[in-house]
């Protein structure tokens, strides 16, 4: 299924619905309280947006899987997947964010999977390990890497539009997610890093890394 769309899919229902309260308002003559769920409705226009990207082309690169302002970078050992030690960056999505996930890699879908309970405030550090969270582990040509999808306490939805053995490319569009978030990526500890802690970055453009040839 198509992606690009400008307005992701996913956000039509709550748009639309929005729209009709509003025109239901207007017509029963409620003042102005109409403008209210008007406003809601531009603001989720306006947050389901789904803007092309200029996608760097150099191989190699390491792409930012999401929007966002880079929280940590640390070395872990990643256990879900990779099983190995890993390059973790973790991105913080406000709700002013594109929140469309992008490919950081090209590679093949080779492992989905979910878990969590909670909904804890997703700057929070221990939100990546007891929020809901999609686990997307890719494997590439420089070994395998994982994005994860965690909610937030007001992101209450992942949507995910890949399935193992797709193949997929550098940008290319894997998700969303509805509403305040975080995105990691995992990294195999070969990865040059080339972004630090309080840098902006924006999906399928900003350079997070390379791998040497």
């Amino acid at each position: 299924m198509n992606h690009s769309s400008i307005i992701a899919r996913e956000g039509w229902p709550y748009i639309g619905i929005l729209v009709l309260l509003a025109i239901l308002l207007a017509l029963l003559s409620y003042n102005y309280y109409w403008l209210i769920p008007l406003g809601l409705a531009l603001f989720a226009t306006y947050f389901f947006r789904n803007p092309e990207r200029s996608i760097p082309a150099d191989e190699g690169l390491i792409l930012s899987p999401a929007d966002g302002k880079i929280m940590e970078i640390n070395t872990v050992w990643e256990d879900q997947y990779m099983n190995s030690s890993a390059i973790q960056v973790r991105i913080f999505l406000s709700l002013f964010n594109v929140h469309v996930n992008r490919v950081p890699f090209s590679g093949e879908v080779e492992w989905l999977s979910r878990s969590g309970s909670t909904y804890l405030p997703a700057y929070k550090k221990e939100a990546g390990n007891t929020n809901v969270s999609n686990y997307v582990g890719i494997h590439s040509n420089k070994g395998k890497l994982m994005v994860v999808q965690i909610t937030g306490m007001v992101a209450r939805r992942l949507v995910c539009w890949l399935k193992p053995g797709d193949q997929v490319q550098s940008g290319e569009r894997l998700g969303l997610i509805k509403f305040g978030s975080c995105t990691e990526l995992y990294l195999p500890v070969s990865a040059e890093i080339l972004v630090q802690p309080g840098e902006k970055v924006r999906g399928g453009e900003t350079i997070i890394g390379r791998f040497s040839n």
